[in-house]
């Protein structure tokens, strides 16, 4: 094996530029060759070929060669590119601004998050009032490159003490860290293995986290499914953590959260995705038990906040859009709740602070913000910036001043400062970024998809472009795990506008925007829906000039590059370059990994009947390759210590397309190293990344230079 990739890893590039009208570059590469294997899997009776089943052994030699050829292969190419250094600098340029989050007050220090401008990671500053910020913590110190990132903090309740946890690589998996929030000195040992958790204080002797036994074999890929509930008492060693829930029966997913008052602890247990059970215990009570509040995982239940022995809830239980309830703590279940905020026809989003709630609803995808007492009384509309996303409306009890942030695709992040008492609303911050929001347009259209259903597409360019169907276009998408795509301002996709590129970005089925309804008609054997969707709002672009097929590329991450995945197997000809990240290609084997059983509630599996497996074969990327079919120019973007989407997903994919792939359209994949599944990856890896994107993506559609410099004939 070792010989064939050491033969194979010299990238031969044959560049012949047509002089057509559309003056495509056309490429021939010479991949790595990719050993196959006579691996078989019987479902239900049918053998189903897996060639490339060795890349899923993340330990071995033969793998990390593989991934070191095709890297050559690819950096090789897109080093070929003559603007590929000018995004990225251009990138870096637009990056290089002063960047603060919004203040909270933990103790006597007021803290906040602020990068200078290119930091690879934020950095924690607090002062007290009427004091000279210092740095508190700053992760960039963490590793040398920059790829260990801070995984989230917690508080004591005085403040006095700070649990912080880190991640290494981009791992999921993070170790959390003690500190004395005073002096800043680490106070007792690390606690380590750690994944898919917060971490919540039960007053100042101790927190609650979550995890997983470590799997035996591999951390990357091995199955995680028994998620448990701890808790770590400040001065004792990890070994004698207690177990407080989830050693019995298994659960998927649990999470912990202790209320404001310290009065109860509230948590969430889940077996998939969607829907949990949720119980509580008194804390005020000694040895108090672990009551049940509601059973089941039809629904999705929490604790919003508490009012003595009064908790209000947020459920789609009776209202798919969500509900607050309320209900006593000492008769919990669901026969006993009365509303206080009903469902309405937009989906409810709501947090609590200073002794009120605040609902954010999506309408058609943008925020409405109201504000209530704890009664449910409608205190106020509060009126936003302009048309967009709100994010925040959240702080403690007492707090007299809270926060909030806004954006939109074509204006950068404020955070604006709230009084609730009075309503006043005031910019307390305006990032300073080389970027006029004034040169830029952003509108709403409802199109209409295959089966009749509209849907909502945001699309965003500069003012006076010309609908010729001659511009370059990025159409992403979601479309899963009732995640909600709402419009948010990002320096990468501003570079991408900045050259006369059109970002258009639709709310597919399978998402959130309206509701538990829209997301499972995009689930299980209803999943078309979501490529379907996709694929109209790719014919929408086309039909109404704002692109062509030759100027077309889709894009979209996990869930999202599945859909690209299946987008592009299903109507390759509909778009000219492909850009799938970190994505679930292998349909028959996702829920073999790590955590990937608990897709299943949008997925299904492949072993849970013959029409499940047959209906997940039909869109699964990997399986729907076609031999000696023209697929679009395509650059597959992976992390190799991504432990949620194991990049074997992305392997195998690419694998499958550079064996069958017709014509010389490019198929290649960057394999990030020490890097995971997206979180916390470095700004210098983000910008470079980028500008390998956006460049292979010129690259395709036939641009010598930029498109800011130049105009393709027609």
């Amino acid at each position: 094996m070792k010989k064939i990739l050491l033969l194979t890893m010299i990238s031969v590039f044959i560049l012949s530029c047509k002089n057509s009208d559309s003056a495509k570059n056309e490429v021939k590469l010479n991949y790595p060759i990719t050993k196959q294997v006579d691996t078989v899997t019987n479902y239900f009776g049918t053998q189903v070929k897996d060639p490339y089943r060795w890349l899923e052994d993340d330990m071995s030699e033969e793998t990390a060669e593989w991934v070191t050829a095709q890297n050559q292969v690819t950096f090789d190419y897109l080093a070929n590119i003559p603007y590929r250094e000018e995004l990225k600098n251009r990138l870096e340029k637009l990056w290089n601004y002063e960047k603060i989050g919004a203040p909270f007050k933990e103790g006597e220090y007021t803290y906040f998050y602020k990068n200078n401008g290119l930091q690879n990671q934020y950095v924690i500053y607090r002062h007290k009032e009427n004091e000279d910020p210092e740095v508190f913590l700053d992760p960039n110190t963490f590793s040398e490159d920059g790829t260990t990132s801070l995984g989230g903090l917690s508080f004591s309740k005085d403040g006095n003490t700070l649990a912080y946890a880190i991640s290494e690589g981009g791992s999921d998996w993070r170790k959390i860290i003690i500190m004395d929030a005073i002096t800043k000195e680490i106070k007792e040992d690390t606690i380590i293995d750690v994944k898919f958790s917060g971490m919540s204080w039960k007053g100042n002797e101790g927190f609650y986290y979550s995890s997983y036994e470590k799997p035996k074999g591999s951390e990357l890929s091995a199955k995680t499914d028994q998620h448990r509930l701890f808790y770590h008492k400040i001065g004792t060693k990890q070994f004698d953590d207690a177990i407080i829930f989830g050693n019995t029966e298994k659960f998927r997913y649990v999470n912990g959260s202790v209320t404001e008052d310290g009065r109860f602890l509230s948590i969430r247990a889940s077996k998939s995705t969607s829907g949990n059970e949720l119980y509580l215990r008194d804390l005020s009570k000694p040895n108090g038990k672990i009551i049940p509040v509601i059973k089941g995982f039809e629904y999705d239940t929490y604790v919003l906040d508490n009012r003595g022995e009064t908790l209000l809830l947020v459920t789609n239980l009776n209202a798919p859009n969500k509900r607050i309830v309320k209900v006593n703590s000492n008769k919990p279940s669901s026969e006993n709740w009365v509303d206080v905020i009903p469902e309405t026809k937009n989906v409810l989003s709501p947090s609590t602070a200073s002794g009120f709630i605040f609902t954010n609803y999506m309408v058609d995808a943008v925020s409405q913000i109201k504000q209530y007492d704890f009664n449910g009384k409608l205190i106020r509309d509060i009126e936003l910036p302009g048309i967009g996303t709100a994010g925040g409306f959240g702080g403690k009890f007492n707090a007299e001043t809270i926060y909030y942030s806004f954006s939109n695709y074509i204006t950068p992040g404020s955070i604006y400062s709230f009084k609730p008492t009075n309503g006043v609303s005031e910019l307390y911050k305006k990032p300073a970024i080389d970027f006029d929001s004034d040169g830029y347009e952003s509108k709403q259209i409802f199109y209409t998809s295959k089966d009749g259903t509209k849907i909502p597409m945001l699309i965003s360019y500069k003012k006076g472009t010309e609908l010729n169907g001659k511009n370059p276009t990025i159409l992403y998408g979601y479309g899963g795990f009732n995640i909600s795509l709402t419009p948010s301002f990002s320096i990468t996709n501003a570079v991408w506008m900045e050259q006369g590129g059109i970002y258009a970005v639709p709310n597919l089925r399978g998402g959130g925007e309206y509701g538990k309804s829209w997301h499972k008609a995009g689930t299980k054997m209803q999943k078309q829906n979501v490529f379907d969707d996709f694929i109209a709002a790719a014919e929408y672009l086309i039909e109404n000039n704002y692109t062509s097929s030759d100027y077309l590329a889709i894009r979209g991450g996990s869930n999202g590059g599945l859909l690209v995945g299946a987008t592009m197997t299903q109507r390759p000809e509909l778009m000219k370059v492909a850009l799938p990240a970190v994505g679930v290609m292998d349909m028959l084997r996702y829920h073999t990994f790590t955590a990937g059983a608990g897709w299943a509630y949008d997925y299904g599996t492949a072993e849970d009947s013959k029409e499940m497996f047959e209906y997940l074969k039909g869109y699964s990327p990997v399986h729907t390759i076609k031999e000696g079919v023209e697929y679009p120019a395509t650059l597959v973007t992976t992390g190799d210590h991504d432990d949620r989407v194991v990049p074997a997903h992305s392997f195998k994919f690419a694998a499958e397309l550079q064996s069958k792939q017709q014509g010389n359209n490019p198929t290649v994949i960057r394999i990030e190293t020490n890097a995971g599944h997206g979180a916390g990856t470095p700004v210098s890896k983000t910008i470079e990344q980028y500008a390998d994107i956006f460049g292979f993506t010129f690259y395709n559609m036939g641009y010598k230079e930029l498109p800011s410099k130049t105009k393709i004939k027609g």
